[in-house]
């Protein structure tokens, strides 16, 4: 007996046409629509794509590709939307007969393949709600995506038309002389045609992040801001956002005991406020504890999750420690495999804003409250910083690190319009905007010490509660930041990152450098804002 006729199908089986309907793919060998994870886990075991850990989740590995292939994203150039992609090293040109001849060669692949298919919703709002339909050749990245994206209920499966197609052949190459591409990896989207393809990579996460690229082209336009961040939610409703790049703590600080969890990476914000964009989470799981991280931990051991590129022993044993195959290892599950999460997956309007800096110079101040401007600046900067060890190949002194609207690999339009939707929500709703350095105090990386996470809880749980909006703030000197002059239980010289140095010519001097460093990056946008921005845009000293 097949693992397709152990019933742990979706209610409705449709038929082969009905399953690839709309992707332009007709398959000479089977195809396997919805299957529900148990026989996820069986094909894929079948067919000896990965095997279970001891405590039952699914062990890939990804092979040469262990991260997004940034350099081999392509966008296609399209009448219809040529004049408003950002175009350059992120969203670079693809010919509309370049991609129509490797949409073509692609199919023709994927019809001579076993297929898994399944069709899922991106967008918890059913007003902005996207329908996607997944054609792969691998049980785990069907089990990956049905995971990670939005789980349709059985009776809105039968008649299911999707908005998007993705057609999924990590096995397939790309040919450069061929189709034009780089290399014989090759993501490509075409917002016309509404199909992504994703070849030559077996990693999960493009599978992810080219649907919220999708999701980044369409919510604008609605007047819905597309948000790389992570949302939680009160007992009296009130929602906060934390953005923050890679390390900066925004899944941990999202996670509170006595906050649900909306969403820990990717959001919409529009008129009825805040929602999920996915139905799973996608965490990374290099040096994880069960102490630190329970939850996460937790999931990541049970059967159903995914977990890529982490190594186990003999026994099955997983070793979160072991970053042999990467750094990059990950732990896909549905978001319900953890506690105290909103099973909606939305909120209403944003109470707090928290924007999450590890800022490894030492100079930014452990919180400060910004005006509309400065949110707006600090959005559009997405500043945080790098040390040595934390990305392969980087040694020596920190480096600075600016995203675009903390999710410049994924932004189709130009930033601009991100930060303006950003600064309209933000008046419109009356947020209160945090900048939360969760870096170094006392002294750069390497002479000053690691940021309490006591400390930042406690500011945050000031912000949240309202109590923190009431103590006496002052305007710091070098980057116009309002803080808090005194905070119960938060020593003054912590609030004050010049007073926390020993050396203040030192702290001076660092400041000053950093400074410069956000008026160059800024320089790329300085003409598109409006001018309460370049008013308190940062400029190095003279």
């Amino acid at each position: 007996m097949t693992a397709a006729a152990i019933s742990f199908h979706a209610n409705h089986q449709p038929t082969k046409s009905e399953a690839l309907a709309g992707t332009g793919v007709r398959a000479s060998r089977a195809v396997h629509a919805n299957l529900l994870p148990p026989a996820l886990v069986a094909e894929s075991l079948r067919r000896h794509e990965g095997h279970l850990s001891a405590d039952g989740s699914l062990m890939v590995r990804t092979g040469e590709h262990t991260g997004r292939s940034m350099k081999d994203k392509f966008v296609v150039d399209e009448p219809s939307v040529t004049a408003d992609i950002w175009w350059g090293d992120i969203n670079q040109r693809m010919a509309p007969e370049k991609f129509d001849g490797l949409k073509s060669r692609v199919q023709a692949y994927l019809q001579g393949q076993e297929l898994f298919t399944q069709d899922l919703y991106a967008g918890a709002d059913p007003a902005h709600r996207v329908r996607v339909r997944l054609v792969t050749t691998q049980a785990w990245n069907a089990l990956f995506a049905r995971n990670m994206f939005i789980r349709p209920p059985a009776e809105d499966l039968p008649g299911f038309e999707p908005d998007y197609v993705i057609l999924h052949a990590p096995m397939f190459h790309t040919d450069p002389k061929v189709d034009g591409v780089r290399s014989t990896t090759t993501i490509a989207l075409s917002f016309e045609q509404k199909f992504i393809i994703i070849a030559g990579s077996e990693y999960a996460g493009e599978m992810k992040k080219s649907i919220f690229t999708v999701m980044n082209w369409l919510l604008p336009a609605k007047g819905v801001l597309p948000m790389h961040c992570s949302a939680n939610i009160g007992d009296k409703g009130d929602v906060a956002l934390f953005f923050g790049l890679s390390g900066t703590g925004k899944t941990t600080l999202s996670s509170d005991p006595n906050r649900q969890l909306i969403g820990d990476d990717e959001h919409g914000w529009g008129e009825n406020g805040v929602f999920n964009v996915e139905g799973g989470c996608y965490a990374k799981v290099i040096n994880l504890s069960k102490e630190a991280e329970p939850d996460i931990y937790a999931a990541s051991n049970r059967f159903g999750t995914v977990l890529e590129n982490v190594v186990a022993d003999a026994h099955g044993k997983i070793n979160l420690d072991d970053g042999s195959l990467t750094e990059n290892t990950r732990s896909c599950y549905p978001v319900d495999f953890i506690p105290r999460v909103k099973m909606s997956g939305q909120g209403g309007q944003p109470k707090n804003v928290f924007m999450l800096t590890c800022d490894a110079f030492g100079v930014l101040p452990p919180i400060s409250k910004l005006t509309s401007a400065q949110a707006m600046y600090h959005f559009m900067s997405g500043y945080t910083a790098i040390v040595a060890g934390t990305v392969k190949g980087h040694t020596g002194d920190p480096t600075a690190t600016f995203s675009t609207c903390f999710g410049h690999p994924f932004i189709p339009r130009p930033p601009h319009i991100y930060g303006q939707l950003f600064a309209d929500l933000i008046a419109q709703h009356a947020a209160d905007c945090w900048l939360v350095n969760t870096g170094w105090s006392g002294g750069k990386y390497g002479i000053g010490k690691r940021m309490s996470i006591r400390h930042t809880r406690a500011l945050l749980t000031g912000a949240l509660d309202g109590s923190l909006a009431k103590v006496s703030f002052r305007t710091e000197p070098f980057f116009g930041l309002s803080i808090p002059e005194q905070v119960p239980g938060i020593p003054d010289e912590v609030l004050d990152p010049r007073q926390a140095w020993a050396d203040k010519i030192a702290y001076d001097n660092t400041a000053k450098d950093l400074l410069a460093r956000f008026e160059k990056n800024f320089s790329k946008f300085e003409a598109e804002v409006g001018a309460d921005v370049k008013a308190v845009a940062l400029r190095a000293a003279a």
